[in-house]
């Protein structure tokens, strides 16, 4: 193994959060690292949505050319950040303990009336269909911006009563305080929660996968990203996934739902780990051979957006 591992990260805190994380569980291990910051496009324009930024990847391009290009040998990415078809000559190594997957509502005053014409900021075509598809009166904004941006912009656009965040995000750089709710009843993205560590496709770093993967979150995500695959939708596509495992059950629940949230499918299906292989893109064809008119209807709206 090399003496030092360059281990490359967006420089936004929560992804500094995670780089600095997988250094010190090499670190412990006695193995010495080095973090380079890399610029991505996802961070530069925070202009438009991510959806019309026109590629896939957009927070993950420039750390691929890096590690290609053998300026780093490892890249620290949040798993739902990272398109389900790799880049040529990239994998994905390891993946760590899942942290919360759940989305959270953050909102501005000591309580909060859902009965009222809220406006609510996202800038996530997911979590919009699903609010909207709850709460259909009320108004969403678009928000863009690293986690500290976002919420500094609840407390400077006044007609905002709050925004949508991933819960994982605001614990890991200690910002999950004041007034927040789970949004028990909203799907995650598929990996959401879920860090994961790319390298090139011919490194042997075995070593580091031992040390770093966390085998029941690979299973699960696994099984999300590969719904999301079959189901042909982006990472940013009105599209939710979650897996987990209880004893040796793996419970499923994935979601397909129209960009006004006003059409929606939900599946929820079981199975064992040792048959879990394959039971995401199972969940998947399910649901395109009930349901392939919403999947085309949602395609549609997307490349109209785009």
């Amino acid at each position: 193994m090399k003496q030092s591992i360059k281990i490359g990260t967006r420089a936004s805190e929560l992804a500094m959060y995670q780089a600095e994380l997988v250094a010190l569980m090499l670190n412990k291990k006695g193995i010495s690292t080095q973090i380079v910051k890399i610029d991505s496009e996802g961070d530069a324009n925070l202009i438009q949505p991510i959806y019309k930024i026109g590629f896939s990847g957009v927070f993950t391009k420039s750390l691929d050319t890096a590690l290609i290009n053998h300026k780093i040998d490892i890249a620290v990415h949040s798993l739902k950040d990272v398109p389900t078809n790799l880049a040529d000559g990239i994998k994905n190594l390891a993946v760590l303990k899942r942290a919360d997957s759940k989305d959270i509502l953050v909102f501005k005053g000591s309580n909060i009336d859902f009965s009222k014409h809220l406006v609510i900021g996202t800038g996530s075509i997911r979590r919009k269909a699903q609010w909207l598809n709850k709460y259909p009166s009320h108004k969403i904004e678009g928000l863009r911006g690293n986690v500290n941006t976002r919420l500094n912009k609840i407390q400077t656009n006044s007609h905002w009563k709050g925004a949508v965040f991933a819960k994982a995000g605001l614990k890991r750089i200690n910002l999950l305080k004041g007034n927040f709710i789970d949004l028990d009843w909203m799907i995650p993205a598929p990996a959401q929660g879920a860090i994961v560590v790319s390298s090139r496709l011919n490194d042997n770093f075995d070593g580091l996968r031992k040390i770093l993967n966390h085998q029941q979150t690979e299973i699960c995500t696994t099984i999300e990203r590969d719904f999301m695959n079959a189901i042909q939708a982006g990472c940013s596509s009105p599209v939710g996934a979650i897996a987990t495992i209880k004893s040796d059950i793996v419970n499923f629940k994935g979601l397909i739902i129209s960009l006004d949230g006003k059409e929606k499918v939900i599946i929820e299906k079981s199975t064992t780990i040792d048959k879990s292989e394959g039971f995401g893109l199972e969940c998947a064809k399910e649901i395109k051979t009930k349901h392939q008119s919403l999947i085309d209807v949602i395609k549609a709206e997307i490349q109209e957006l785009g």
